[in-house]
Order: C-alpha cells, then sequence, then structure tokens
C-alpha cells in the first residue's frame, strides 16, 4: 500500500496547525506583552525584561529533550501526533490565563503568576511546534516540493498572527468614548486571551486529524539500547552538523536582533509614530497581501536561484526596507505625526519587508529541513525533532537576551512605566534617543546573521546525493557497526529509508 498523495488539501490540513502557531505569536509577542505588562500592569520594564527572559530559557533548554523524545517515541499514532494531540488543552488554558490576573496579586506575587503561565504556555507551544515542523521533511522528502509544502505552513502561520493582531487592535484595544486609550484596557487583553484560545485548541486539533491518515506511512524509530554515553556522542554528532550550526549561529544574531525590535514595536508605534490602534490594525491588514506575496514567491525563487541564494538576497533587502522609515524620521524627511501619508509609508514598507522576510523565512525552514538527511548520512538516524529544536533553541534564548536589552533601553531613554495617560505624556526626545540606539543595534546583528548563512553548504545536488545514500543503505539492511563508531544501532531496515 502506498502513502497517500501530498496534494493540495493535505498541504493546506498541515498548514492549518501553524494557525495556532501565528496566534500564539501574538499572544506571546513581545510586541504586546511587554507593552501589557509595563504600560498596563506597570511592572518596570527591567522585571519584565527577565520575566520573558526566564521563560524562554526554560523553553529552550526543554526543547532538545521534547524534539529527542518525539524522534525515538513509540506508539500506534506513530512519533508526532501524541505529542501534538496532548499539546491541545495545556495551550488552551494557559493562554486565556496569561491575559488576566484571577487573585488579584500585585507587585512581586503578579510577576511569579505571569512568570509561571509563560513557562506553561511556551513548553506546551514546543511540545505542539517541534513535533509538527518534524513532519515537514517525512510528508516531502524532494528538494524542492518540501518548500511548497513549508509555504503552506509559513502562510497560515503568518496568516493567523496578522488577523488575530488586526482583531486585537481594531476589536478590543479600540479606542472609543468609553474607552480613550483603548490599548490601556486590561479586560480587552483579557477577552482576547479567550479567543486566542480558542483559536489554538480547534486549529491543534484539526491539523492533527487532517494529517492522521499518514501515520502508518511516517518513519518508526528503531528500537536500540544505548548507554548514555553513547546517546550523548550520537546527539553531539547531529548537532554540529555544518550546515546546521551555520543556521544556529545566524539565528543567535537574529534572534538577538529580533527581541530587541518585538520589545520596542509597541512603544514605536503608539509614542514614536503616533498611532491609534485602529490604524495598527489597519497597517497590519495591509501585510496579508504580503504574506500571499511571500509564499507564492518563496517557491520560484528557490528553484530559479537555489535556496541560499535566494535566502541571503532576500534578507539583505528585507533589512534595509525594515529600517528606511525611522531613518527617514531621524533626518527629518518624513511627515509630521498625524499625516495620513504615516500609515500609507508604514504600511508600503510593512508589505515589501513582510514579503520579503517570509520568503526568507520559508526558505530558511526548507534549508533545516535539508539537514535531516544530510545528517542522516553521517549519524545513521533520522532526527528531525532534534534539529528542529535545535534550531529553535538559540533564538529563543536570544529572543528574550534581546527582549532585556530592550527594555534596558527604556530603562536607559527614561521611558515612563504605567504611562496611561497616553502619547502626550512621553516626551518626544525620550523615543528620538530610543530609536537612535535600536535602529543600528537591530541592523548590525540582523547584517551579521545573513554573514552566518554563507556557511551553510547543502544543495539540491548535495540534497539527492544523500537521498540515495539513504536508499541503498536502507537496501543494504541494518549495519552492524554504529556509524559513530559505537555500539551497533540495529533495527529494522526502515530506519534507513528517506521520508514519505
Amino acid at each position: 500500500m502506498s502513502a497517500p498523495r501530498l496534494g493540495l488539501a493535505t498541504k493546506v490540513s498541515y498548514g492549518l496547525g501553524s494557525v495556532a502557531q501565528g496566534v500564539g505569536a501574538v499572544a506571546l509577542s513581545t510586541t504586546i506583552i511587554n507593552y501589557y505588562l509595563v504600560s498596563v500592569v506597570g511592572l518596570r520594564p527591567a522585571l519584565v525584561g527577565g520575566i520573558i527572559l526566564v521563560s524562554l530559557i526554560v523553553d529552550a533548554v526543554l526543547d532538545p529533550a521534547i524534539g529527542r523524545f518525539s524522534d525515538t517515541f513509540r506508539s500506534r499514532w506513530g512519533r508526532r501526533h501524541p505529542f501534538m494531540y496532548a499539546s491541545a488543552i495545556p495551550i488552551a488554558l494557559a493562554t486565556c490565563l496569561l491575559w488576566r490576573n484571577p487573585a488579584g496579586l500585585t507587585g512581586g506575587a503578579f510577576a511569579a503568576y505571569v512568570a509561571i503561565v509563560l513557562v506553561v504556555l511556551r513548553v506546551s507551544g514546543s511540545v505542539f511546534q517541534i513535533p509538527n515542523d518534524a513532519l515537514a521533511p517525512e510528508l516531502a522528502p524532494d528538494y524542492h516540493e518540501r518548500t511548497g509544502l513549508l509555504s503552506f505552513r509559513w502562510f497560515f502561520g503568518i496568516f493567523g498572527l496578522l488577523v488575530v493582531t488586526v482583531v486585537l487592535n481594531a476589536v478590543y484595544l479600540r479606542k472609543d468614548a468609553a474607552h480613550p486609550l483603548g490599548q490601556n484596557d486590561p479586560a480587552a487583553y483579557a477577552n482576547f486571551g479567550v479567543l486566542a484560545a480558542v483559536i489554538c485548541f480547534v486549529s491543534i486539533v484539526a491539523s492533527a486529524m487532517a494529517t492522521q491518515r499518514f501515520i502508518p506511512f511516517l518513519k518508526a524509530p528503531a528500537v536500540r539500547r544505548q548507554t548514555m554515553a553513547e546517546t550523548a556522542r550520537e546527539i553531539f554528532a547531529i548537532l554540529t552538523n555544518r550546515s546546521l550550526l551555520a543556521v544556529m549561529a545566524s539565528g543567535l544574531l537574529s534572534g538577538v536582533a529580533m527581541g530587541v525590535n518585538n520589545s520596542l514595536t509597541g512603544f514605536m508605534n503608539f509614542y514614536f509614530w503616533g498611532l491609534t490602534p485602529q490604524v495598527v490594525a489597519w497597517i497590519t491588514a495591509s501585510a496579508v497581501l504580503a504574506t500571499i506575496a511571500g509564499v507564492v514567491a518563496a517557491p520560484f525563487l528557490a528553484r530559479a536561484l537555489d535556496k541560499k541564494r535566494t535566502m541571503i538576497t532576500v534578507f539583505l533587502i528585507s533589512i534595509f526596507a525594515g529600517v528606511v522609515p525611522v531613518t527617514l524620521r531621524l533626518l527629518g524627511l518624513m511627515p509630521p505625526n498625524g499625516s495620513p501619508l504615516i500609515p500609507l509609508i508604514l504600511a508600503a514598507d510593512l508589505f515589501v519587508w513582510g514579503a520579503l522576510g517570509l520568503v526568507g523565512a520559508v526558505i530558511i525552514s526548507s534549508m533545516i529541513a535539508d539537514v535531516v538527511e544530510d545528517s542522516a548520512v553521517t549519524t545513521g538516524v533520522r532526527s528531525e525533532g532534534l534539529l528542529f529544536a535545535a534550531n529553535g533553541l538559540i533564538p529563543k534564548i536570544t529572543g528574550g537576551v534581546g527582549a532585556v536589552i530592550g527594555n534596558l533601553m527604556l530603562e536607559v531613554v527614561h521611558f515612563p512605566a504605567g504611562a496611561l495617560r497616553g502619547v502626550e505624556a512621553v516626551d518626544p526626545a525620550i523615543m528620538r534617543n530610543l530609536a537612535l540606539i535600536s535602529l543600528p543595534t537591530a541592523a548590525i546583528l540582523n547584517l551579521l546573521s545573513v554573514a552566518a548563512l554563507a556557511f551553510y553548504r547543502i544543495d539540491k545536488r548535495s540534497h539527492e546525493a544523500n537521498l540515495e545514500a539513504l536508499r541503498l543503505a536502507a537496501a543494504a539492511g541494518p549495519p552492524s557497526v554504529a556509524p559513530l563508531g559505537g555500539a551497533a544501532i540495529g533495527g529494522e531496515p526502515g530506519s534507513f529509508l528517506p521520508p514519505l
């Protein structure tokens, strides 16, 4: 019996799972939660940065264990689906609790509550995301087909993120007579948390159910006996793959830059550009077109220029596009706040930056998927979960570091915590100083991130050679000696089969 065809319906159903990740990205966004905890709740920026960093570190430390456990897990529902189903309820509950204070806590007690809920939410999200990411190489072994599959994943993830962001700003945080400063209404965030929880639960369960029919055709892990030393050597060999290290180094630098940017975006929107939540929603809605453009362009550009060259090109252009508006404002070349041109310029810039950034994100995900076979040729084992967890490990930690840096920047420029009185409560000089220190910091880190990817070495030819090597190894049967020089790996011949 052959595996079901990887048609449009399957690609869409697989991509639906990333709606939860997109919605979760809004709920967990440093942009949103940082603004909420500093300006709405009134916690000190440095304390908030510490909370975010701790939650990210705990999540990052556990990610490799989740990936490894997923790779070696055996059940009648396969390696990945039990984790995805198990994550749905914890994610929904933690998302709902994050934006409310059921015990009326204050000060340090409330900070501890937020830290605990953040850890639960992030770890539960990893329990879903890592196994779900790991399905991609198995569902699409072809060099270019997996780029197309991951395009759907990124489309639904970004689409979910954009739609929920629009709803948050246009509906829940709306500015009206009853809420003259809607973005500072605690009840609005609590109501938003309920909506986000429901969407996450439904999308996770729907995606898992839709891809469940592929379970009989997915790779089952070999039954192996290993000492801790042998396991450690195997993990070390997997994680020291040259191409993986290049991507991880890139993620380290870009993660810090993204953390800085995300922690300050809400403050820049409301206090640097003088935007209202409704205008932010409108600008965000315009990014839907960028999502479509990026998802459609990614597979074509990857085929035309190959993945590595395409990714480096589009990321460089997107970095330049991302700094243009703030740079022009600092040079005195932008219209004044309140001008109808400001939203139009920001929307146009967001379209260019978003489309190019999404192309790069899709392709770099496909590049990580290509590491699966490259690593398997060397180590003799498939470790999709561990590889995707490792790729996400560094950005999570450095994203937290970036959040701390961004919040320290707020402290340096003396941004007032609990600024509930509106835009006029923040001195324009404070926001100008914030832009002067944050803009070059993020830009330099992003440029170094792109430079690191020059050391990535997998292309179409080497990927096809890896698939052929794995096919021949599977035909020859299990080896008697482990590729790492340790105990025999053993297991059924299927342990070396390429993904279905």
